[in-house]
Parts: C-alpha cells; sequence; structure tokens
C-alpha cells in the first residue's frame, strides 16, 4: 500500500469511481485541472464532494494561466461582437479571474 494511494486522513484509495464525458467537457475539465495545479484525480474529488479548490502558485499554474489567456485573447480577437460568445468561454475567463484573484490574496469577490 503506497502512500500515494492513501488520502490526507490515512485513509486508503482502493475504490475506482469512473464517468463519461463528451469531448468538450473533456477538454474543459483538462483546462480546469491545469489551471488548478491539482492532478485531476483530486480536482474531480475535490469538485464532486463541492469543496473549495484551492489552488497553489507554482510554474505549472503559471504557465497554464498564461496558456489559456493567449487562446482567451484569440477567441475575443475572432469575435467582433459580445453576442458571439459561448458559455464555454465565459466559464474559463470566470475560472481565470477566480485563480488570479485568489493568487493575488483577494477573495472570489473581488473586494
Amino acid at each position: 500500500m503506497s502512500a500515494k494511494n492513501r488520502d490526507e486522513h490515512n485513509r486508503w484509495r482502493n475504490i475506482t469511481v469512473g464517468f463519461r464525458v463528451s469531448p468538450e467537457e473533456n477538454e474543459l475539465l483538462n483546462r480546469a485541472v491545469a489551471l488548478s495545479g491539482l492532478p485531476k484525480q483530486e480536482y474531480c474529488y475535490q469538485k464532486c464532494m463541492n469543496r473549495d479548490v484551492v489552488v497553489q502558485g507554482n510554474p505549472r499554474v503559471y504557465k497554464a494561466l498564461k496558456n489559456e489567456l493567449a487562446a482567451v485573447l484569440q477567441e475575443l480577437q475572432r469575435i467582433e461582437s459580445g453576442s458571439d460568445v459561448n458559455d464555454e468561454l465565459l466559464n474559463i475567463i470566470e475560472l481565470i479571474t477566480d485563480i488570479l484573484g485568489g493568487l493575488k490574496g483577494e477573495d472570489n469577490n473581488g473586494e
């Protein structure tokens, strides 16, 4: 029983849970996981248990934020009017905003 199969309360994680997603959902999930800096298993576990995902700033998170911001900028340059903005783009922008606000030590309300 390796340490990586145990949680923070030293409980052995020996049950596998899986679920199906669409290719679009998979892309969104992978983007959120990259922005969190957590392993996918831990990210999904935290979200399923309705717990806050705490992002620890590190080079991987910085690179993911940089790449996502570049993709958002490219998408915004493509859009001619605000009515063409899709929900997925707005969700990614909101996620990036929350992460950047947390890295600055602000709460999620921007106060």
